[in-house]
């Protein structure tokens, strides 16, 4: 399990299971948030707590900020997929380095064309400064 939580410690995440892989994505609220993404779905996966503000992009997803320091937690989808579940995504920026050095990352083109691009065999320790 991997643990994350904002710079003031109050919303918080959980993520259950093994990570195969972090999203680096280039979409225009991504590239600015600077996040990590690990996904899975709502109640299936992933456990959240604490208050947040939330900021809704387009039809599809909603940001959730800590109220206090600001600091991106999650994002969870605005509907459910074809099996009835919710996606979520935890940034693994809040988590400690050790606990997710080791994971590859994903580079998600979410500008352009919404493909993934090859992978070039890096991982969250390479991106995290």
């Amino acid at each position: 399990m991997i643990h994350g939580s904002c710079r003031c410690g109050i919303v918080q995440w959980r993520f259950k299971g093994v990570l195969e892989s972090a999203t680096a994505c280039n979409c225009t609220a991504c590239h600015r948030y600077g996040a990590l993404w690990a996904y899975a779905y709502e109640e299936e996966g992933i456990d959240v707590s604490g208050p947040t503000q939330t900021y809704t992009q387009g039809r599809w997803v909603v940001f959730h900020f800590c109220a206090v320091c600001g600091c991106v937690a999650y994002w969870r989808g605005l509907k459910d997929d074809n099996n009835g579940l919710r996606p979520m995504g935890v940034n693994l920026r809040l988590a400690d380095l050790e606990s997710v050095a080791q994971i590859p990352i994903v580079r998600h083109d979410g500008l352009a064309t919404t493909d993934d691009l090859p992978r070039d065999g890096r991982c969250v320790a390479d991106y995290w400064f």
